[in-house]
């Protein structure tokens, strides 16, 4: 039984690509359970990261960066995911990177004004590596001359400054209610799901700036056998020479994104892994709707 005073309700982390979304949600739940790499669009799906407390169950909304290409099919998907996740939230938080303010910003900003219902917190992340904090303020009253922003709140994710006391801002926001999900549970995702992330989080860290777009990572098999999961992973690349670049000279790239991946699952699950890895090559996956939703990329909204 849920006691009274007991608040429960939804967050949407909204931003263009690359403002520490996932790495805000991995500080607030105290775990890693967001992939995460210095390239923008890491994040693909969107994915809900669940902290309860003794008298709170927050779910943050973990999204794609809004981003103005939409030329491929994998980047309308994205934008798509990212916008639907402002819909029936109780509150949204507009993350931006710093006096880094963009023309990406600037069409999250107007997706705000457009459709946003619920109040809106400015996050300004990544204030450690800002040598003079008070170049903030005239940030702060520019871009709060544009919207009717509830709070505004400098952090950084990756340190934890002020996150604990966002945390406190947001729970005042959030109407009282039920459990939504048992209070032991993460994330709605699957491990299925998360140990494909870990093997494409440790790929995008291996591999060159462009090359991580064109791959994605499928789960052919997951079997749990005597306490060990067993998995096979297949890498899926769009031409037959990023097959030879994923695999590396002698396998041994292969091998080293298998080994990381491994072992960052042994950690989250909490048993031994058995991992193998496969590279295929599947032309214009990224830009087929068809072949997207095949490997699992669907409106889930």
């Amino acid at each position: 039984m849920t006691e009274v005073g007991f608040r429960s309700g939804y967050v949407a982390i909204i931003g263009r690509p690359n403002v520490g979304k996932s790495t805000l949600i991995n500080r607030i739940l105290g775990q890693k359970l967001c992939i995460t790499s210095r390239r923008p669009q890491t994040t693909r799906h969107r994915i809900l990261g669940i902290k309860t407390t003794d008298d709170s169950q927050l779910i943050y909304v973990d999204t794609p960066g809004i981003h103005i290409d939409n030329k491929r099919a994998m980047n309308r998907y994205m934008n798509r995911a990212a916008a639907s996740s402002i819909d029936d939230v109780d509150v949204i938080l507009f993350l931006v990177d710093g006096m880094n303010w963009t023309d990406e910003d600037e069409r999250v900003l107007e997706r705000l004004k457009e459709s946003a219902k619920a109040p809106v917190i400015l996050v300004i992340n990544k204030v450690d590596k800002l040598a003079d904090k008070a170049v903030l303020l005239p940030q702060i009253e520019k871009l709060s001359a544009q919207f009717d922003f509830v709070n505004v709140f400098p952090i950084s994710a990756r340190k934890g400054v002020n996150v604990e006391s966002l945390e406190q801002e947001i729970k005042k926001m959030i109407p009282e209610g039920e459990l939504i999900f048992p209070e032991d549970q993460l994330t709605d995702r699957s491990s299925r799901f998360l140990a494909a992330e870990m093997v494409r989080e440790k790929l995008f860290r291996h591999l060159g700036q462009e090359l991580p777009y064109s791959i994605t990572v499928e789960i052919e098999q997951f079997d749990d056998e005597k306490g060990m999961y067993r998995i096979g992973a297949v890498i899926y690349v769009e031409r037959d020479g990023q097959k030879s670049i994923v695999i590396g000279k002698k396998g041994e790239l292969l091998k080293s994104v298998g080994k990381e991946a491994r072992l960052e699952m042994q950690s989250m699950f909490g048993r031994k892994v058995f991992l193998r890895l496969w590279v295929k090559v599947r032309e214009g996956w990224g830009d087929n709707e068809r072949m997207l939703k095949n490997l699992g990329y669907t409106d889930e909204l």
